[in-house]
């Protein structure tokens, strides 16, 4: 229930105007969304070690700046806190200011170095296409974390708390989503900028299975193969994107796109490798009447008439390190665009180079609508808190539009034929093999299936979203 009868005006200004941009039309003014990470700690006065720390304090700091600067729409869990999960699971890959890393940095994670570190061997790639989920469990786990022994290894004290304190850690912050979400919408009005995750198939296998670079190689001296284990991603990818995803699909399901892009790869290995495997993501879940907001990390324009294929509206495309110009230009007449702020301004300008840049970015991305403020990367603690100031202060004077229109319908797609592999997506241990225990199965034998399936699911979002984060 909303705290106050002005709150609930807030919100449902704020809900609209964000809807009616998100989806192509002309609201009152430009909405103002931060993804604020570690920006949101410094506007507390908290440090960045407290965040990456205490979750429920890193949910407060961005419900509390989103707030006091105004904001319309706020990414809830922008700051990666989680510490929690990291260290109960053990994982090796996340590294915490004052605890991994220098204590005035920022959470930051690493992938695979050498041959040594991959958490999938290059003679592998057979097993992970063959089963996923398997994969996951028999050796992934174990290789991505420093307790934890893989299927058939030494069994020990330290395995076996990591074991379940991880899962328990990991439950624990995803329940906390749900009250912090509530407080974020009835105590200060905000809109939650999005829900659900995704990330390519190609950026997963380097990000978490071979590195970038060993990933790169390979894409060179056996393509074939590592399309096969992109194509056994999907399936996953999309359950665990559903999963998270907003019931009433209003906001979008995000991914965090970054190396997929030349000149991270060719352009052979875009067409050939991680376009087709991403569109395969993205037209199921299109196909299922979601939005995708494409955070295009870096610059994606020698992709943008890609992009273009995708069905009208269905993704927000927003804009990193390409020109403003250039994106108003060949995007806004298909999706609507956010982004564009320029991080270096905000993080080392004065307030003057703040409202200097945003004329012209307005200039540019205003027209027409179909644009949210935002800027052109997660706000680190870098970031000056009075030049954000500034940018809203100018939003609210200089954003506001004389005519407004209305939403445009979405586009939609057919759903994609998937081959699911020989374990489903949300099932870890099949209710087939799991009722062979039972000796005296009978009754309502359909309810101890459901329950049993729920239970497995969970599992299996653990899993995943741990791999996929």
């Amino acid at each position: 229930m909303f705290q106050s009868e002005e709150i609930r005006r807030l919100y449902e200004q704020r809900h609209a105007r964000y809807l009616t941009a998100m989806n192509g039309g002309t609201p009152d003014r430009i909405p103002i969304r931060f993804l604020l990470q570690e920006a949101a700690a410094r506007f507390c006065g908290v440090s960045n070690q407290e965040v990456a720390v205490d979750y429920n304090q890193a949910f407060e700091c961005t419900r509390k700046a989103g707030e006091a600067l105004g904001c319309d729409a706020v990414m809830l869990n922008a700051i990666w806190s989680n510490y929690g999960v990291a260290k109960a699971a053990s994982w090796k890959y996340l590294h915490v200011p004052g605890v991994d890393t220098d204590l005035g940095g920022v959470q930051q994670f690493s992938e695979p170095q050498t041959e040594e570190d991959e958490f999938l061997q290059a003679d592998e790639y057979e097993e992970l296409i063959d089963d996923p989920t398997a994969f996951l469990v028999n050796k992934w786990f174990a290789r991505a974390t420093t307790r934890l022994s893989p299927t058939g290894g030494k069994v020990t004290f330290d395995h076996n708390v990591a074991l379940m304190s991880g899962a328990l850690a990991y439950a624990n912050y995803m329940n906390a989503f749900g009250p912090a979400a509530a407080r974020l919408k009835y105590e200060s009005g905000l809109v939650a900028a999005n829900s659900g995750m995704i990330k390519a198939p190609l950026d997963i296998l380097m990000d978490k299975f071979r590195g970038y670079v060993n990933c790169a190689i390979d894409t060179l001296e056996n393509p074939d193969i590592v399309l096969r284990a992109c194509e056994a991603l999907i399936p996953h990818i999309v359950a665990n994107a559903l999963g998270g995803a907003d019931p009433q699909k209003e906001v979008p399901i995000t991914i965090w796109a970054h190396r997929g892009c030349v000149p991270f790869i060719s352009h052979e290995t875009f067409d050939r490798i991680c376009w087709p495997t991403l569109r395969a993501v993205f037209e199921e879940i299109i196909s299922k009447g979601y939005q995708i907001l494409f955070y295009g990390e870096g610059n994606w324009e020698a992709h943008y008439d890609t992009l273009r294929t995708l069905p009208a509206g269905s993704i927000i495309y927003h804009l990193d390190k390409g020109s403003p110009e250039t994106a108003a230009r060949k995007l806004k007449d298909r999706f609507a665009v956010s982004g564009g702020l320029d991080y270096n301004v905000l993080a080392r300008g004065s307030a003057e180079d703040v409202r200097k840049h945003m004329k012209d970015l307005f200039g540019w991305l205003k027209p027409g609508g179909a644009y949210i403020l935002d800027a052109t990367a997660l706000m680190l603690s870098d970031v000056k808190p009075e030049n954000l100031r500034v940018a809203v202060d100018y939003t609210l004077e200089h954003g506001v539009y004389s005519q407004s229109s209305p939403a445009r319908l979405r586009e939609t797609c057919p759903s994609v034929n998937m081959d699911l592999g020989k374990r489903a997506p949300n099932t870890v241990r099949p209710w087939e093999v799991e009722s062979k225990d039972y000796r005296a199965l009978a009754g309502n034998v359909d309810a101890v299936r459901k329950a049993w399936e729920s239970v497995d699911a969970s599992l299996y979002n653990y899993l995943w979203t741990t791999v996929l984060w």
